[in-house]
């Protein structure tokens, strides 16, 4: 017994949990739709989350078989169960398969449109870790592709239709996030031994990489101002107020940029998002003051 529970402890573990915080996109539809305090609603966009966590999770399992290796020779993920050898690659075989069934067949449950979004989820994250990950600038799009679908498979739950500048807002954002992580890895691991961890990031450079950043977070900042003052945007919610969420959205990305450059953090945003106190706070804030502003509370 004191076996099985170890194994399903490291098999939980190797589902990434920390990084389910990446579902939490599934409900951007739910409150830039006003449906947050609709309760039926609000539980079709729990039930995107919890198959989404059950999803991502296998995806991870996958990804730990197919870089079993690699993994073993990086200093911070050769720790992973399967890496370690904790837990036999025929188990995580077994663990994934059940777990994509699993989350397939409640996704019916979801709706068609919803399954169709897993299993282009799904479609994508093979291709990324079978082939698209070697391929330079390819593979940030693959990522930035997770977060999309996420915010797609939170509106299709809810059968509401995003506004076009969400999508490229959080596109955006995403590739913010995946960029700081490349250039993480890379500083890490040093040129050389980056190279041998993943072969894309001989096709990157630190230099490289804080160009493209800069890039991006310019056109990031640009997109949200533009989608908060658009007449689209003023029509909908019925407000202009939208705008005195900027700040929020300015400290979070200054921070971050802080945390990459001057604390070497980057490597999973998602920790990055829980530990550090000040960016908790401001994405709280900006959360909280989106739904005073869209409910006209304020």
């Amino acid at each position: 017994m004191h076996n099985y529970m170890t194994t399903a402890r490291l098999l939980f573990q190797s589902l990434r949990p920390i990084q389910w915080t990446k579902n939490g996109f599934i409900l951007i539809p739910l409150v830039f739709a006003h449906r947050v305090f609709c309760y039926e609603s609000v539980i079709e966009s729990l039930q995107a989350v919890f198959i989404f966590c059950i999803l991502s999770g296998s995806v991870y399992l996958i990804n730990d078989l197919i870089d079993l290796e690699a993994d073993r020779r990086h200093p911070v993920k050769r720790h992973r169960p399967i890496a370690a050898g904790l837990i036999p690659p025929r188990t995580a075989k077994i663990a994934a398969t059940v777990l994509i069934l699993l989350s397939g067949i409640w996704g019916v449950f979801i709706g068609p449109a919803f399954f169709l979004v897993l299993v282009a989820y799904l479609t994508v994250q093979i291709l990324y870790n079978y082939r698209l990950k070697q391929v330079v600038i390819l593979d940030i799009f693959c990522v930035s592709c997770g977060f999309f679908l996420r915010i797609v498979a939170g509106a299709v739950a809810i059968q509401v239709v995003i506004s076009n500048w969400l999508i490229i807002c959080t596109i955006l954002m995403a590739m913010f996030l995946t960029l700081g992580k490349r250039r993480h890895e890379l500083l890490l691991l040093g040129q050389a031994e980056a190279i041998n961890h993943r072969k894309v990031l001989s096709q990157y450079s630190a230099y490289l990489l804080d160009q493209m950043i800069g890039v991006i977070t310019g056109i990031t900042i640009l997109s949200y101002v533009l989608y908060c003052i658009s007449p689209q945007t003023i029509e909908k919610f019925q407000t202009d107020h939208l705008i005195y969420t900027f700040p929020f959205v300015l400290y979070g990305i200054f921070r971050y940029l802080y945390l990459i450059h001057r604390k070497g953090k980057g490597d999973a945003p998602e920790k990055v998002l829980i530990t550090d106190l000040s960016l908790l706070i401001c994405v709280i804030l900006w959360g909280l003051f989106c739904i005073l502003i869209i409910y006209r509370i304020i």
